[in-house]
């Protein structure tokens, strides 16, 4: 883009916004605290999943210093089948830091908000701008697909180095009186116009500013090497009930992939077997069926997991809960199928 043309491509961009922004419960407020949750939760996530979590997320949590207080399992059952938990953890701790810090007031600079928890460049960004106006840049793969097209840049948008390429482009475009609107427009742009393949470009408010659509060719862009390998597991899932109708469950680890969450055991099929379970745990096997064979798909993990249902007699250490009490744990979306199956 011919930078003599910037207050014109601002305009175009903030008036189509205004006019055409989708209604999604986030855009009701200013109130930097809800403005957080909604960018948290929407990394890599789409908008009509996150609508429903974050809509009961603002029920129990309205306020900050609620988020704060909480006891971590009740807010990861809250968080619960919308992945990536460590998000929810960092959220509140970052909550903690506020009220500890900054006297429940979330900061209104860079500096000071990108020392929270788990707020990297691109949230503090879209917070400082949603929130409070402020004319930063708020770069994500949305942000960067639409300038990479509008300005022709062919870096490789999935080398991390790239995305200081496209902060420096936003500080040059942005409005600086409307950055609320400018920065979530480029976002809106890329997530209904600009999209990965086949883009609207007729319908695109800045096309007569956009080097890729005035070349013919937006699909060439952006740059993008390819994913990392995936990398694929199997496992054994075992769930097993004892005679007063109670389950044998595990909590994960405290640091890892879904960190802190419950699950029925889980073997690893290429270190052990369900024979070695039932002799380290000494259960005691009465009757065993085949409940679920499915696979679930991590960002860069395929887990391929085997299910089966025991009647035990149980004399395991462990923690034996009640269908109540199981209710209630925080569980990651391959447990949640398999206790489905079983409650049926």
């Amino acid at each position: 883009m011919n930078y003599p043309y910037v207050t014109e491509f601002r305009q175009s961009l903030v008036d189509w916004f205004n006019a055409e922004k989708r209604d999604l419960p986030w855009r009701h407020t200013t109130d930097p605290y809800k403005i957080w949750v909604s960018e948290v939760m929407l990394q890599q996530t789409r908008v009509d999943t996150v609508i429903p979590y974050y809509n009961r997320f603002m029920e129990s949590f309205p306020t900050l210093d609620l988020l704060a207080e909480a006891p971590q399992e009740y807010l990861l059952k809250h968080w619960e089948g919308l992945g990536y938990y460590s998000r929810a953890r960092n959220l509140q701790a970052g909550a903690r830091e506020v009220l500890e810090n900054y006297g429940g007031v979330v900061p209104d600079n860079r500096h000071e908000i990108s020392k929270l928890k788990g707020v990297g460049p691109y949230t503090a960004g879209a917070i400082l701008s949603i929130a409070y106006n402020k004319p930063e840049h708020a770069v994500d793969g949305n942000v960067m697909r639409v300038l990479s097209r509008v300005l022709d840049i062919h870096d490789d948008i999935a080398m991390p180095k790239t995305k200081k390429v496209f902060e420096v482009a936003v500080e040059k475009l942005i409005d600086p009186e409307h950055a609320s609107s400018f920065n979530q427009g480029l976002m809106e742009l890329g997530a209904l116009i600009c999209t990965p393949t086949s883009p609207k470009c007729l319908l695109c408010p800045v096309r007569e500013y956009c080097t890729a659509f005035n070349e013919g060719e937006p699909d060439k862009l952006p740059v993008k090497s390819k994913k990392i390998k995936m990398k694929h597991l199997t496992y054994d899932v075992l769930v097993c009930e004892d005679e007063n109708g109670r389950f044998l469950m595990q909590q994960r680890p405290e640091k890892g992939l879904l960190a802190n969450l419950w699950q029925f055991p889980m073997i690893d099929t290429s270190q052990s077997t369900v024979e070695n379970f039932k002799k380290e745990f000494t259960v005691n096997v009465h009757a065993e069926h085949e409940l679920l064979t499915f696979k679930h798909v991590f960002s860069h993990l395929t887990w391929h997991i085997n299910s089966y249902y025991m009647k035990c007699e149980s004399f395991a250490q462990g923690d034996w809960l009640s269908r109540e009490q199981i209710e209630r744990l925080p569980m990651p979306v391959p447990m949640l199928k398999i206790w489905e199956e079983v409650k049926k």
